[in-house]
């Protein structure tokens, strides 16, 4: 088609457009306005403060954003006092680059508003997480079972409870399901790409993440380690130029979460269960997963896509089993895996 055409063609948008757009953003709005006021009404947020307030700190009072005041500011958010020796003492534990990311919300002087736009966007992303997981276990349900799918994510125990402590996992479950489709689509650049900004909190995708490097090596996709690099490479100088110091305060701070937080593990919450029980339950079953998880990762190679799928959102399930913190917000990674369990019960039940 000639340039000439393509001018010709332009339409401007209908009525039916324009209502469909106003309706839409007065939706948005709307939500929003609520967002702020259950911000400023109900307790919680905590762990939006954490980057909200350490990068606030970090640029208006050239404060290190991994040191102990900022932890102290969030345990009086989270407990109202300062934290016990067994209680978790919200220390920011994220790669500069990641915390970077929370600027703009940071240049908000109001953490309610800036929580409420936070929920927002968190909203919106557990529908594409419904969405992409679908998308994913390739099912299309009936209308009515789309609508109480989306239900389900947006108002779960675990969705709640990730949205009102504001938890980056709703981010990191949609940044993983990205990931597949990418690497589904062989856009291996922008997987390894995609890869590098979900390269932390190996508390929710630690094993996801080692699934992914096995697949790539096994199929050769050396197309995503370059993406891989590129990001690294990329975000690393942007974090160096703005704060040379951060790495050693980083790995300070990464190894006093993890000695704090051996409380919070799956085979603690065990030994509280059981405690009449002499040998660890929590160790076997962990032992049990990782052999379970390994010998689908071995089958999953050289298989369909779909099994590749079910593999990775078995390793989402399995990984909070594995000896890292477990936190109730963390759960809504276990979303694709009830999705995608959803769909094999309605496919058995329609045959």
């Amino acid at each position: 088609m000639a340039f000439r055409d393509i001018r010709k063609s332009r339409k401007f948008l209908s009525v039916g457009d324009v209502a469909f757009i106003l309706g839409a953003l007065g939706l948005m709005g709307a939500v929003l306005a609520l967002n702020i006021y259950l911000a400023r009404t109900l307790a919680g947020g905590e762990w939006l403060f954490l980057r909200w307030n350490g990068v606030r700190a970090f640029l208006f009072e050239h404060i290190e954003p991994y040191g102990s005041t900022i932890a102290q500011r969030v345990q009086l958010l989270a407990y109202g006092r300062e934290a016990f020796l067994n209680e978790y003492p919200y220390a920011l534990n994220d790669p500069f680059y990641i915390v970077l990311f929370y600027t703009p919300l940071a240049l908000i002087s109001d953490f309610a508003i800036a929580r409420g736009i936070w929920m927002l966007f968190s909203q919106v992303a557990l529908i594409g997480i419904v969405l992409l997981s679908l998308n994913l276990s390739e099912w299309e349900p009936p209308r009515w079972m789309m609508i109480l799918l989306i239900g389900l994510g947006l108002f779960s125990y675990f969705s709640i409870s990730a949205l009102l402590s504001a938890s980056p996992t709703i981010f990191l479950t949609l940044f993983y399901l990205f990931v597949l489709t990418a690497l589904r689509s062989y856009s291996d650049e922008l997987a390894g790409a995609l890869m590098f900004l979900v390269a932390y909190q190996w508390e929710v995708g630690a094993f996801f993440f080692l699934l992914l490097l096995v697949y790539v090596f096994a199929n050769r996709r050396w197309s995503v380690l370059v993406g891989f690099g590129m990001a690294l490479v990329f975000l690393l100088i942007v974090s160096f130029i703005i704060n040379s110091g951060w790495v050693i305060s980083y790995i300070r701070a990464v190894l006093f979460d993890w000695v704090r937080s051996v409380n919070y593990t799956f085979g603690i919450t065990l030994s509280y269960i059981f405690p009449d029980v002499i040998h660890s339950v929590g160790r076997w079953i962990s032992m049990a997963g990782g052999v379970l998880l390994l010998f689908e990762v071995i089958r999953s190679i050289n298989e369909h896509s779909r099994h590749v799928i079910w593999v990775a959102f078995l390793s989402l399930a399995i990984n909070p089993m594995m000896g890292f913190a477990i936190f109730p917000s963390n759960h809504i990674a276990l979303l694709p895996s009830l999705i995608l369990e959803l769909m094999l019960v309605h496919e058995s039940l329609a045959e």
